[in-house]
């Protein structure tokens, strides 16, 4: 070590040894235990990997104390207000916004490639009916290696960019026609003239009988939800496809298994957790009742969508989100939905109720994002699905980074082994 490097000294038994110190760009500095078992014979413990850096990143930086949320550099507050998810998407992938052509060349690539190869449809066709969509986007999205194998050589940066492209210009068609089979209606195809946020609303809501036009503030709408979850650091499914990613798996594989780990409802399915929990309350009049319960430590009951495990401050996307609430459900002149009622005045309480306050359980992303949703026609069991295509330019993102990382080495994690020690095979007769 030079002289001039910091260390952290680590005292272990009897023996002390340094470990260096290593700064980022702005953030938490890290304590590189990279060498701790060969020098010492010691692991570190650290259930869910919450103290620990896995990775070397440029994509995306949180504050959680601050209420921070930056796509390589620029607050997330911005980029919803200014810029439009093909843009946000150039961003995350290429490290900087694009100048005009480069932005109109991206949307082009993006453009053509969304439609699907004709013979997935088949692949719906053997779901149930009744198939959560999600597990149809499993199966579906891991099925792309099987008819794109120009683009699974991770080892060649032009398939890795192939890849990435059909990768965000899919993922809306797959989803639209996850929707379109479990609501029994014929697939619309992709419509190169409209935009990104116009296409699959286009592809959900349309049917050949009647043309769907989604307003300017729908369209936005949706638009802003895609860019508040494009990425959010090394959460657990970013993890997991970087961690499929590290064993040199295709990127279709990769990304599958991200949105197998989305699907959890403490991750990507927490919004869909919120509307269940406004269907639990019921009514206006019994909000006093469940706000009671919420405060009870006794009590398992829990309001979904306030408070955020990352931010201990305000989520800066439900600012966006927020504002985007309220202009949504004005547009659609909804006023007649118990549960949107109740979504309102829950929010009401929360902004202002001492214990909310102090504690700083404000209403998230996904308290929001999930009124929206309902508001403009999605089932619940889409909500996670949306996630999902949003959060797949993030996810290549962090897999194209990760393989041009020359640090980047296959994951394996560590444990406290707390089983049996070695022991003799009893033969099955003689046992008791």
């Amino acid at each position: 070590m030079g002289d001039n490097e910091q260390v952290a000294k680590l005292v272990a038994g009897d023996q002390e040894i340094d470990l260096p110190i290593m700064g980022g760009s702005v953030g938490p500095q890290v304590i590189d235990v990279s060498k701790l078992y060969g020098n010492t014979g010691f692991f570190t413990y650290d259930p869910g990997f919450t103290s620990t850096a896995s990775c070397e990143s440029k994509i995306t930086y949180i504050d959680g104390d601050e209420g921070v949320l930056l796509y390589r550099g620029y607050p997330i507050e911005e980029l919803a207000v200014k810029s439009d998810f093909p843009e946000v998407s150039y961003l995350l992938l290429n490290g900087e916004l694009p100048n005009k052509a480069e932005y109109e060349q991206f949307v082009h690539d993006v453009t053509y490639h969304t439609m699907l190869h004709e013979q997935m449809i088949n692949f719906y066709g053997g779901f149930r009916r009744d198939a959560h969509p999600m597990a149809i986007m499993c199966g579906v999205v891991g099925a792309l290696s099987a008819f794109y194998h120009d683009s699974t050589d991770i080892n060649d940066p032009h398939q890795r960019m192939v890849a990435s492209f059909r990768l965000v210009a899919k993922m809306p068609t797959i989803a639209a026609m996850a929707y379109k089979y479990s609501a029994g209606q014929p697939f619309i195809y992709p419509d190169n003239s409209l935009s990104y946020a116009e296409n699959f609303l286009n592809m959900t809501f349309s049917v050949p009988a009647e043309k769907y036009k989604a307003s300017p503030t729908l369209s936005k709408a949706m638009d802003r939800i895609f860019i508040l979850h494009a990425d959010h650091e090394q959460n657990a499914s970013t993890s997991t496809v970087r961690l499929a990613s590290s064993s040199g798996a295709n990127p279709f594989a990769c990304i599958a298994a991200g949105i197998a780990c989305l699907w959890g409802p403490a991750h990507g399915g927490a919004n869909e957790a919120v509307l269940k929990m406004l269907e639990e309350v019921g009514s206006v009049d019994k909000i006093p009742e469940f706000i009671a319960k919420a405060k009870d430590k006794n009590d398992p009951f829990r309001l979904m969508g306030f408070g955020h495990r990352v931010y201990k401050n305000y989520d800066p996307r439900a600012r966006v989100m927020q504002q985007t609430c309220h202009e949504v459900l004005g547009e659609l002149g909804i006023t007649d939905d118990p549960l949107l009622d109740l979504a309102m005045e829950l929010e009401r309480i929360a902004l202002e109720d001492e214990y909310f306050v102090e504690k700083k359980l404000y209403p998230n992303v996904d308290f929001y994002s999930g009124i929206i949703l309902r508001a403009m026609g999605f089932p619940t069991s889409m909500f996670t699905v949306l996630f999902a295509l949003a959060r797949t330019v993030g996810w290549v993102a962090q897999w194209n980074e990760m393989i041009e990382d020359p640090m980047q080495k296959i994951g394996r994690p560590r444990q406290l082994y707390t089983g049996a020690t070695k022991r003799s095979y009893v033969d099955l007769d003689a046992r008791g």
